[in-house]
């Protein structure tokens, strides 16, 4: 299909900045535990780095993202969105991620939580790991509501699925920016803060090997293996020293222009249909 013939913005989530009351510490986790290479910026981030997937960290509070950052494939499809945006009301700042040109743009979502929008460059060589691309992330939010209109809306994400309790009230929302069922999700939380973000490997068999290699290292998993409802991917969690879940994922739902929005009910086979659901409210 032509790209130009989907619906949605045609970009993909490049990389976020977690920050941490020791930088240090956490980089060091993702070195031994997801095999990336860690080097300090100037600014004082620390980049981690692997084949597909690249994670700053930022001194700061534990359980937060001081942004996060989608990839367009060239510079037209990032002006695109960037007149798309202000159009339906948002305020574009300037970017503050390290990793984008000068052609990006950042806002600010309704949790005071910065997305920055740049051009995909190229990266720079890394030693060889097991495949996991950094794929989507997750919040938590006392603001639900505004930040699905806020992405949706304003932004031009595409919600995938909702799920919504017996009341009808919005539980969570999964929104895709590509032909992947969601690059960001969204639950309501009594707190405003990462939940989590995914690596997504390529099928079963290295969902196994990603498990097998975790054994090695002694790194339990937290949750899971499971299957997701909406997005219908297999995963994985373990959590790192902060407390932050970080997923790894295979064989998300991949839509078709055409797919209808979904509503999935508020209980844990929504979330895990082979078992034990983690529920944010």
């Amino acid at each position: 299909m032509n790209p130009s013939a989907r619906p949605e913005i045609g970009a993909r989530l490049d990389h976020l900045c977690i920050e941490s009351p020791d930088p240090q510490r956490l980089g060091a986790f993702f070195e031994r535990v997801y095999d990336m290479q860690v080097t300090t910026l100037s600014g004082g981030f620390v980049l981690c780095e692997a084949p597909g997937r690249r994670v700053l960290i930022a001194a700061g509070v534990a359980n937060q993202v001081s942004f996060f950052g989608y990839a367009f494939p060239d510079p037209m499809s990032l002006e695109r969105c960037r007149a798309a945006a202000i159009a339906r009301g948002a305020m574009a700042i300037v970017s503050p991620s390290p990793m984008f040109g000068a052609d990006a743009f950042a806002v600010r979502d309704p949790d005071g939580r910065i997305a920055v929008f740049g051009v995909r460059s190229p990266e720079e060589p890394v030693a060889e790991a097991l495949p996991g691309r950094l794929q989507h992330v997750v919040f938590r939010s006392t603001h639900l509501d505004q930040l699905v209109e806020f992405y949706s809306t304003v932004m031009g994400f595409l919600v995938s699925d909702r799920v919504q309790d017996e009341t009808g009230i919005l539980r969570a929302c999964f929104l895709r920016t590509d032909v992947e069922h969601h690059s960001l999700a969204l639950f309501r939380s009594p707190e405003s803060r990462l939940d989590h973000f995914s690596f997504e490997t390529t099928d079963w068999e290295h969902i196994r090997r990603w498990a097998d290699d975790f054994s090695v290292k002694r790194m339990p998993i937290f949750w899971g293996v499971g299957r997701h409802g909406p997005g219908n991917d297999l995963f994985f969690m373990v959590k790192d020293p902060d407390d932050n879940l970080v997923e790894v994922s295979a064989e998300i739902e991949q839509c078709p222009a055409d797919r209808p929005m979904g509503i999935w009910p508020h209980e844990q086979r929504t979330l895990n249909v082979w078992g034990n659901a983690i529920m944010r409210s």
